[in-house]
């Protein structure tokens, strides 16, 4: 889905609704959201081989693979109970480059020598969920402990096109990784409704997590903080800005080695809510 086609539905979708003021409440028993997500990825990945150490690769400045992209995002929330609410959310960011590397690379158990040029192809999948107990709430706050999990689908792809005199080569030496990254945290969530009539609330979430889940040794912080401005009953618009930094270790048969990386960027959306 491309940012463009995400705001163009927001669009005009609250184009439809007739314009009219409503005070909104801190929580929420159900609310969707689509729209588009500034990212500004940093990724460094190592790929070890059988018998060898990989490389630390920075995607960016090694393989020309651009970080920073405009992407749609969708997520859901929902609170059956008065004080247990739980949420879903999904983005996805591709890129591909093609480029003469400046130093030797050393890929799944591959050296690529310097001067050598490489496409190279990347995937991120995010998946998340979280639960939050609202411990305190009132008319015009609440606040709560977090648990939540986010699930990296990572695909890393090189493949040798010319040979460090430009030569087109007969043996593309293609190599590939790919490894499922699940990341829980704990934390807490707020919501601030200001008070009087208010058509804005402010939100917060943050975390933090240290754990060794399926073969895969993983540090993650986490931090998002938002506004919404609801000028109808149901419907209205979000602002974020969100953080989050991974270091995980692997071990896995699929990806052995290291990955580190910090997704972070702004968010804009419509939010449908009742």
């Amino acid at each position: 889905m491309k940012i463009h086609f995400a705001t163009w539905l927001a669009a005009a979708t609250l184009s439809l609704v007739p314009l009219e003021s409503h005070a909104v409440e801190p929580l929420d028993v159900f609310s969707a959201r689509i729209g588009g997500y500034i990212t500004q990825f940093d990724t460094q990945v190592r790929a070890d081989g059988e018998t060898t150490r990989g490389t630390e690769i920075d995607l960016d400045r090694d393989l020309d693979l651009s970080q920073g992209n405009a992407i749609a995002y969708v997520g859901l929330t929902w609170r059956p109970w008065d004080r247990h609410e739980f949420g879903l959310g999904y983005y996805q960011n591709d890129s591909s480059a093609t480029r003469r590397i400046q130093r030797d690379i050393t890929f799944n158990g591959t050296t690529y020598p310097t001067q050598t040029t490489l496409h190279a192809e990347s995937g991120i999948d995010t998946y998340e969920a979280y639960y939050v107990w609202w411990a305190g709430a009132n008319e015009n706050w609440a606040l709560g402990p977090r648990l939540g999990l986010v699930w990296y689908r990572m695909d890393l792809t090189m493949e040798r096109t010319l040979d460090a005199n430009g030569n087109v080569v007969s043996d593309s030496q293609r190599r590939e990784v790919s490894a499922d990254l699940p990341v829980p945290s704990l934390g807490g969530s707020w919501r601030w409704v200001p008070a009087g009539n208010s058509d804005w609330r402010l939100s917060a979430d943050a975390g933090w997590f240290s754990a060794n889940i399926n073969d895969v040794n993983a540090d993650v912080w986490f931090g998002r903080f938002g506004v919404e401005w609801f000028p109808w009953e149901r419907w209205g618009f979000s602002l974020d800005y969100t953080a989050r930094k991974i270091t995980a270790d692997s071990s896995k048969t699929d990806f052995d080695g290291n990955f580190d990386f910090l997704d972070s960027g702004i968010r804009l959306g419509a939010v449908y809510r009742f």
